[in-house]
């Protein structure tokens, strides 16, 4: 029985990761889900977070702004629109951009788009989140926080 599977993750400017890990959290559209060795084959659609995958019993994250993932029992394959790993993560950058999404979201104005304020806050929240998470970018895990099951 296979104790590991192959996770890639890709986005339309180059490959992001690729490697053998034991189970992958990802942030489906309609819920969080795990994926385990000789899992059933299926497709989702990805919400803006965070996919967690364990290797050698450590939990590791990698930001995602959407996109698509296709299981397989032995593959995940991730088609992100935008994905960084901690290390990759400029943390001034999502500060400000939290900072403007939520001025944004704030005003009164009608020429505000508030969806797009929100979603730009949520990337911005996880990004922070998910840099903090991995010991502000040097890719360590913190004790305590979420981990894969």
């Amino acid at each position: 029985m296979p104790k590991s599977l192959v996770l890639e993750i890709v986005t339309p400017d180059r490959r992001v990761f690729g490697q053998e890990v034991d189970a992958v959290t990802a942030p489906g559209v309609a819920g969080e889900f795990t994926i385990l060795p000789l899992h059933i084959p299926f497709l989702s659609s990805l919400r803006v977070g965070s996919i967690a995958y364990k290797r050698d019993g450590a939990a590791q994250y990698v930001f995602v702004s959407g996109g698509f993932i296709e299981v397989t029992s032995s593959r995940v394959l991730v088609l992100a629109e935008v994905a960084e790993m901690p290390h990759e993560i400029d943390i001034d950058r999502a500060r400000k951009a939290r900072e403007r999404a939520e001025a944004r979201l704030v005003e009164q104005r009608e020429a505000v788009d508030y969806a797009r304020a929100k979603a730009a806050l949520q990337r911005a929240i996880t990004r922070i989140r998910l840099h903090e998470m991995a010991g502000g970018g040097l890719g360590l895990v913190r004790p305590g926080k979420p981990s894969v099951p």
